[in-house]
């Protein structure tokens, strides 16, 4: 069977200089080789994105940027590599609902990771042990982001070789916002009050030799480039569900390949609560979201036909509003800085599970919203 696939996929004269045609084969594959690499490719990125959390908090320290915005750059970034590559990949395969509803489902199940990792830290709810305030400001930055492609999915439709201003804009502002993140960092105007529950983050003074520092951006190399490959896997068995399954292409992507290709930051953010380094896990999550916004512009890129945010139907822009919702929550909790909740969980958490999967519910149920 797999051979028989591997027929399929392999470029013929007329498919040549066509990855387009290419990537689209995916789809002729039989739903038993559709599971399976779904699935292998699922493992692939857990297992390897359990490596991350250890080598970043190190990294985070030795490169002196702190776990703040060193998990809204470097972390955030490498544990997307596998949504850029799943979103890249369907856009050019002309799924502009699936490249959205992955870029922005991933970024909606990542905040609510962060509800999973608060259940590790039992001294306080994360959002109170965790202050920080480039957190704040990223998460403000990535309301604001996400704004942008609801604004232009609402105007009328205009692009420049295919591609809408605002991608250009989202590119812009996430360089304007990791700039002021790194500013409120070293020069904050205003500052959390400090409980014996929070939690600061002080890099480790510990020298390190050359040649370890060296071997740590080898190996945080190493595993990104096999996330990558993975999620260009999770991408193609996506096309294929779409097709053997019946589901929609928002269904797959918010449901389906978003979480897998969001299963690093989970485990980093878990591993990094579990190892203390508990505004590494949450500047991760939040980092990470901001970056995960930047696969609209790549995938309006890379879809062909026009401007992606006027191909995608109404689901996908729920799931863009949802996600705007869970943020917002998100920075109430982090501002109000509950010390203790329910079942360990504090209260803003608590509601962006439900505001979830109430929305889950809606895109599961309703076949027009």
């Amino acid at each position: 069977m797999i051979a028989e696939a591997a027929v399929i996929i392999r470029p013929t004269a007329s498919s040549r200089g066509a990855p387009i045609q290419t990537m689209l084969s995916s789809e002729q594959w039989p739903l038993a080789l559709t599971v399976i690499v779904f699935v292998a490719s699922s493992a692939i990125i857990a297992v390897v994105g359990t490596r991350m959390a250890r080598i970043a908090d190190r990294l985070a320290d030795l490169t002196g940027l702190g776990e703040a915005v060193f998990g809204a750059v470097l972390l955030g970034a490498s544990t997307s590599i596998s949504g850029i590559v799943v979103s890249i990949t369907v856009a050019a395969a002309g799924k502009p609902d699936l490249a959205v509803s992955n870029a922005v489902g991933g970024i909606a199940v990542q905040t609510v990771f962060l509800v999973v990792a608060d259940k590790f830290h039992r001294p306080a709810n994360l959002e109170h042990a965790a202050a920080s305030l480039p957190n704040l400001v990223n998460g403000a930055l990535l309301c604001a982001l996400l704004a942008l492609p609801l604004m232009a999915a609402s105007s009328p439709p205009f692009s420049v070789l295919g591609v809408h201003p605002a991608s250009v804009l989202l590119l812009l502002f996430y360089a304007f916002g990791l700039r002021l993140a790194s500013l409120t960092r070293d020069h904050p105007g205003w500052r959390p009050v400090q409980t014996s529950e929070t939690r600061e983050d002080h890099p480790d003074p510990e020298p390190v030799e050359p040649s370890e520092q060296r071997g740590l951006w080898v190996r945080f190399a190493g595993a990104v480039v096999l996330v990558g490959i993975a999620g260009y896997a999770v991408g193609l068995s996506g096309i294929a569900l779409v097709r053997t399954t019946g589901m929609s292409e928002t269904l797959v992507g918010s449901l389906f390949t978003s979480v897998v290709t969001s299963l690093p930051e989970l485990v980093t953010a878990v591993a990094a609560v579990r190892q203390g380094a508990l505004t590494l896990a949450v500047g991760g999550i939040i980092g990470g979201n901001t970056f995960d916004v930047l696969f609209l512009a790549l995938s309006d890129v890379a879809y062909r036909p026009g401007s992606i945010y006027h191909a995608v139907s109404d689901q996908p822009l729920f799931v863009i509003s949802l996600t705007i919702l869970l943020t917002a929550t998100l920075l109430l909790g982090l501002i109000r800085r509950e010390r203790q909740g329910v079942a360990n969980i504090g209260f803003e958490s608590l509601l962006v599970l439900v505001c979830y999967c109430i929305g889950l519910g809606v895109i599961v149920f309703s076949g027009r919203l």
